[in-house]
C-alpha cells in the first residue's frame, strides 16, 4: 500500500479554529484548502471525453488547492471490479467512481460518506453548490441511494441517436429516423447496401450487452426487467417484442457486432461505415472533431427513436463521492475536489473541453445549443425524466454477469429470444431471492 498524504491533528484543529475565526468573511476554494495543501488524492477514470476533460481542468484546481489528484486510468469493465477490491481491502482509494447501477453495493457495504456531512460544514461547503441546479432526475439516479445523496454528478449521459446526415441525404432522407419501426420498415433496407449498413449497437459482452444493447429495446417497447413484485418481467409480451425486434433488426447491421464495444460503434459512424448510432452523448466530441471523424461536417444528432411505449432514451452516467477508507483530511479534500469539478461555475468550461455536467444552468444559454447540437435532445431527456434503464439495487452486479452472457447468446442465436429471456429470468429471481427481497429481509424499491 502506498504512503498518503497525512495532515496532522495540529493542522485540523487550526482549521477548524481559522473557520471560525473567518465565519464571517467570504469563502473561498483556496482559503478552504489550505490546511489540506500537500494531501494527495487517488481515484479511478475512464478513458472517455468526460474524464479527459477533468484531467485538463485538474492543474487549476492544483495550482489553487496545493491538492494534488492521482487519477488512474482503467477500462469501463474493470472499474467495479478494482473499486471493489480496493475498498475491501482498505486500500488507497480516496474518491468513488459509481455508475448509477453500482450505487446500492457502494452504499450498503458503507464505502461512501454521506454528502451532508460536507454540506454541513461551512468550512468545506461552497456557498454556490446549489444542489438544485443539477437536474434532479441525475442526481438522484446517479448520486442517491435510500433517500440519501453520496455523489454529485459527473460524466453523465443520455442516449441519443447520432446519425450521418449526409448519408441519409443521398439515401432519399430529409430527416432521421423518429421511430424504431422506421428504422426497420424504410431505413434498414434503405441503407444497407454496398457495404455500409444503416446502424450499429455496441453489444460486447460485459456492462455494454447489459446495458447498451439488451436494456435499450426494453423500455421503448413497454418491457422491464422486473414487475412490480421484483419478479421478472422478461417473458411479458412487451418484453420479448422489444427483444424480437432487437434480433431483427441484426439484419441491418455489420457483421460481428456482438464484438462491438463504444469505441467500434462511435468509430464505424466516424469513418462513414454506418449511417446512425444510439450513443451516449459524452461521445458527441469525438464524432464532432475533424482528427477523429470524416462526418464532422455531416454529423446530425436526434433523440432516439420512438418504440410501441414511447420514446425512452438510455440513462447512464457516474457520480463521484468521497470514500470512508480515506482519512478525514484526505475526506476534506476529496470532497473541495467533487465540489470544484461539477461546479456551477466550471460546467461551461467542462462542456467545451468534451465533458457531459448535468447542471441545468449550463444549457440555459441558447448559443450554447447552437454550438453543441447535442443539448436540446439532452435536456429533453432529462427533463422528461426517463426510465432507470437497469435496476438500482446492490445486486445488480451479479445480475448483469446473467444478463450479459444470455443477451450475447441470443444475439448469436444460440439460445431463443424467448429461452433465453426465461433463464435470465430464473436466474435473476435465485439471485434477488437470496438477497432477501422475497422473505421480507430487503425491501422492494430502494
Amino acid at each position: 500500500m502506498k504512503l498518503k498524504s497525512h495532515v496532522s491533528a495540529l493542522a485540523l484543529a487550526s482549521a477548524s479554529l481559522a473557520g471560525l475565526a473567518g465565519a464571517a468573511q467570504a469563502w473561498s476554494l483556496e482559503e478552504a484548502a489550505k490546511p489540506y495543501a500537500g494531501t494527495e488524492l487517488e481515484v479511478l477514470f475512464l478513458d472517455r471525453p468526460g474524464y479527459n476533460a477533468a484531467i485538463q481542468m485538474l492543474p487549476d484546481f492544483e495550482a489553487a488547492t496545493g491538492i494534488k489528484v492521482n487519477h488512474t486510468t482503467v477500462p469501463y469493465e474493470n472499474a467495479l471490479g478494482e473499486q471493489v477490491r480496493d475498498f475491501v481491502a482498505g486500500g488507497d482509494l480516496d474518491i468513488a467512481l459509481i455508475d448509477l447501477v453500482w450505487i446500492g453495493n457502494f452504499a450498503e457495504n458503507g464505502w461512501l460518506v454521506p454528502s451532508e456531512t460536507f454540506i454541513n460544514n461551512p468550512e468545506l461547503a461552497d456557498p454556490a453548490l446549489d444542489m438544485a441546479d443539477f437536474f434532479p432526475l441525475v442526481l438522484d439516479a446517479f448520486g442517491s441511494w435510500n433517500g440519501v445523496n453520496y455523489g454529485l454528478p459527473f460524466d453523465n449521459y443520455s442516449g441519443l441517436l447520432f446519425y450521418n446526415r449526409c448519408m441519409l441525404e443521398a439515401a432519399g432522407f430529409d430527416k432521421p429516423p423518429a421511430t424504431w419501426q422506421e428504422v426497420m420498415d424504410t431505413y434498414g433496407p434503405a441503407l444497407t447496401k454496398d457495404g455500409k449498413y444503416a446502424y450499429a449497437l455496441q453489444s460486447k459482452r460485459n456492462e455494454t450487452q447489459s446495458a447498451d444493447s439488451f436494456a435499450r429495446f426494453l423500455w421503448p417497447f413497454g418491457g422491464s426487467f422486473l414487475n412490480a413484485e421484483f419478479r421478472s418481467n422478461l417473458n411479458s409480451p412487451e418484453s420479448q417484442a422489444g427483444l424480437q425486434f432487437r434480433q431483427d433488426l441484426m439484419q441491418f447491421m455489420p457483421e460481428g457486432i456482438v464484438a462491438w464495444d463504444h469505441a467500434e460503434t462511435v468509430n464505424a459512424l466516424a469513418q462513414g461505415d454506418v449511417a446512425f448510432i444510439t450513443e451516449w452523448s459524452a461521445f458527441y466530441s469525438t464524432l464532432k472533431s475533424p482528427e477523429t471523424s470524416t462526418i464532422a461536417d455531416c454529423l446530425g444528432v436526434a433523440p432516439e427513436p420512438a418504440g410501441p411505449a414511447g420514446r425512452r432514451p438510455a440513462l447512464g452516467g457516474f457520480s463521484l463521492a468521497v470514500a470512508s477508507q480515506a482519512d478525514a483530511a484526505e475526506q476534506a479534500a476529496a470532497w473541495l475536489f467533487i465540489q470544484w469539478v461539477t461546479s456551477a461555475a466550471n460546467a461551461g468550461r467542462y462542456l467545451e473541453l468534451g465533458g457531459v455536467p448535468a447542471r441545468q444552468s449550463a444549457y440555459a444559454d441558447p448559443a450554447l445549443a447552437e454550438q453543441f447540437t447535442f443539448i436540446p435532445a439532452l435536456v429533453e431527456s432529462w427533463q422528461e425524466g426517463v426510465p432507470e434503464f437497469r435496476p438500482r439495487f446492490a445486486e445488480w452486479p451479479a445480475i448483469t454477469e446473467i444478463v450479459q452472457e444470455y443477451g450475447t447468446r441470443m444475439m448469436l442465436g444460440e439460445i431463443s429470444v424467448e429461452e433465453g429471456a426465461r433463464e435470465i429470468g430464473t436466474q435473476m429471481e435465485a439471485v434477488l431471492e437470496d438477497a432477501g427481497y422475497y422473505s421480507g429481509a430487503k425491501p422492494l424499491a430502494q
